[in-house]
């Protein structure tokens, strides 16, 4: 079975699920080409021998370069106007009356025609999309080919007209929720005749390879930990807000932000007109590797996001037996099961996630127990060869030839 997998940039830190998810479906025996939208987050000489190999098998779309990505728009209309021209259209339909929308739309067509071509050379006829979901819409309407592709959220759940969710939904083989929760979402955008398309197939971890740090029971100073981007919808400024409280009331505690993004100005603003920067820390972004390192550190993983899908990082941090804190929000109460396997908090209220941190902090016994819940939670549900498996199943029947 072969099938193209599209990528909006491939292999990257911020989506290292994605690579492990290609992996694990090569060796159960799926024929995977990899084209990705944009090259690596890190020069070849940062990456790991298996990332490297990755690298080297990927087809790359923007690199190309713009003469050479205007020769294959050129050869596509020479080859066949109509079906280069029924691409055109549609992509300029899907950005309505919105000029924005409508120059996105043309640019993602241009990445079309490029995959779609590859396609062919390659004798792909199916095409798979992780966060590249609209190239792969657009790229049916112009090449004979089918799609299908796997659904994060939030963002699509927030927003999905502005994301053609019912368009996807219509055109796909099949579509890939990460958790009851997204299904939920995708089937509120589409008609009740298209929820047979929706598969519910969760990410995963290596439990394995995620070992459990050190317990300490009473640390000073209490570690708490989180990882991922430094954007808006992270809802960073709350943490720093519980921890400036947590301080205030005497508690000795540490702040460690791993990762990166537009909003850490701001962040760091934050943290010294609060004059807290001798207890927040920003570590940047690193690699998994350093992350994973990094976590044999903390005494608590937190998250205050405003909207999310199921974070693999929260997995991550389970798995090690880090007990954690985070929003009951999207796909997260289908992972953490409050004061079963880590607690849950409102979302928007510093208070209660201060609250939750120092619950924590005064009892080792509840960190303990809340920490070999998480990961034996992980280990039933979120086991990435299982998961991978019934991916590996749900591409078989779907595209089984009649």
């Amino acid at each position: 079975m072969k099938i193209a997998y599209l990528v909006s940039q491939y292999p990257t830190i911020g989506h290292s699920f994605i690579f492990r998810e290609i992996r694990q479906l090569r060796a159960l025996g799926l024929d995977l080409r990899v084209a990705s939208i944009r090259e690596s987050d890190r020069t070849a000489e940062s990456l790991t021998p298996e990332e490297q190999e990755e690298m080297d098998q990927t087809f790359y779309v923007k690199p190309l370069g713009l003469w050479r990505a205007i020769g294959q728009h050129i050869a596509t209309l020479a080859s066949g106007p109509i079906r280069y021209s029924r691409g055109l259209i549609y992509a300029i339909r899907l950005g309505g009356l919105d000029l924005r929308k409508v120059f996105l739309c043309l640019l993602y067509f241009g990445e079309a025609v490029i995959v779609g071509r590859w396609m062919e050379r390659e004798g792909l006829r199916h095409v798979h999309a992780h966060f590249s979901s609209t190239v792969a819409l657009i790229a049916t309407r112009a090449f004979s080919i089918t799609m299908s592709a796997t659904i994060h959220g939030p963002d699509e759940f927030t927003d999905p007209a502005g994301y053609w969710l019912r368009e996807k939904i219509d055109t796909a083989v099949f579509l890939v929720a990460i958790s009851e929760y997204g299904r939920s979402q995708l089937m509120n955008a589409c008609d009740y005749q298209q929820w047979n398309k929706l598969e519910v197939v969760p990410l995963g971890v290596e439990p394995w390879a995620l070992t459990g740090r050190p317990f300490r029971d009473h640390p000073a100073p209490f570690q708490i930990f989180y990882v991922g981007r430094l954007a808006p919808v992270k809802g960073v400024h709350l943490l720093i807000a519980a921890v400036d409280r947590l301080l205030k009331e005497g508690r000795d505690v540490r702040l460690r932000l791993v990762g990166d993004g537009p909003e850490r100005w701001k962040l760091e603003g934050d943290v010294k007109r609060r004059d807290l920067n001798s207890r927040v820390v920003f570590e940047g972004q690193i690699h998994t590797d350093q992350v994973r390192a990094l976590l044999n550190d903390a005494d608590v993983f937190a998250m205050s996001s405003f909207a999310e899908g199921l974070p693999v990082v929260l997995m991550e941090a389970m798995s090690m037996v880090i007990p954690c804190v985070a929003p009951q929000i999207g796909g997260i109460p289908e992972l953490i099961r409050n004061g079963i396997d880590g607690l849950l908090v409102p979302p928007s209220n510093h208070e209660e996630l201060a609250r939750a941190i120092a619950v924590l902090m005064d009892d080792p016994a509840l960190r303990r127990r809340l920490g070999e819940a998480g990961r034996k939670q992980v280990l039933e549900k979120y086991n990435l060869t299982r998961n991978t498996a019934r991916l590996g199943s749900v591409f078989r029947q779907r595209l089984a030839t009649p």
